[in-house]
């Protein structure tokens, strides 16, 4: 069973790595940010598909 502190565990872990790149180069962050808006919206949908299945994956294989 999936506690409430797992999920808050998890969602901090997520802010953490979020946050690494723009403290440590935020003008190579930004000039990723300028690249993404070109990106047509399928291969964002694409990537944001590939990254749900391999975090369910990962969890899978944690949990089980």
């Amino acid at each position: 069973m999936l506690a409430w502190s797992d999920l808050l565990a998890a969602l901090a872990l997520l802010l953490v790595v979020e946050g690494i790149a723009p403290f440590t180069n935020p003008s190579r962050m930004k000039q990723a940010l300028t690249k993404l808006v070109s990106i047509p919206d399928s291969q964002l949908r694409i990537a944001g598909l590939g990254s749900i299945l391999a975090g369910l994956l990962l969890l899978f294989i944690v949990r089980v």
